[in-house]
């Protein structure tokens, strides 16, 4: 007798297989859809994931940050629609140990705000890179990312 999981994939209704799988890229394959996201790093530890699709960097901390910064109380973000360059201060963060500016890690127009973190700041530590995002650019120049750290190389500079 087969298992309830191998008659599921083995059918040929591919709804019961991709959700069998659980596997995005499944989803993606039997839908003939693709969304490809690069997560790159900033050497003041800030992270995007670049979605090629949408063409929409989501900016958030890192987990290294989070944790070198203890419990966060505030969190300051930009404005939507502000333009915003490389390198520049978007906003800050302060704990209960330290202040921290965030700066841009892409060029590009601020789409939207993580607003959430006006009420519950400490979502930075809980999820840094998930739940507690910070906000989300349009990139005007997607080649920037090739300048940043990608995750190995990121956690190997603050591993010395």
């Amino acid at each position: 007798m087969q298992s309830i999981l191998r008659r599921t994939l083995a059918s040929s209704n591919p709804l019961l297989r991709c959700r069998a799988s659980l596997s995005p890229r499944a989803i993606s394959r039997h839908f003939g859809f693709r969304t490809i996201v690069t997560k790159r790093y900033t050497a003041e530890h800030e992270c995007v994931a670049f979605d090629e699709t949408t063409g929409l960097g989501v900016i958030s901390i890192t987990d290294h940050a989070q944790s070198s910064l203890g419990d966060v109380v505030f969190v300051e973000l930009p404005q939507v629609g502000t333009e915003v360059s490389q390198h520049d201060q978007i906003g800050a963060v302060e704990s209960v140990k330290a202040a921290s500016d965030i700066y841009a890690p892409v060029s590009g127009k601020v789409e939207e705000i993580n607003e959430t973190l006006a009420d519950q700041p400490g979502l930075l530590n809980k999820s840094p890179e998930e739940e507690g995002w910070l906000c989300k650019i349009k990139l005007s120049n997607p080649s920037e990312l090739e300048e940043l750290m990608n995750e190995e190389e990121y956690q190997a500079s603050y591993e010395h």
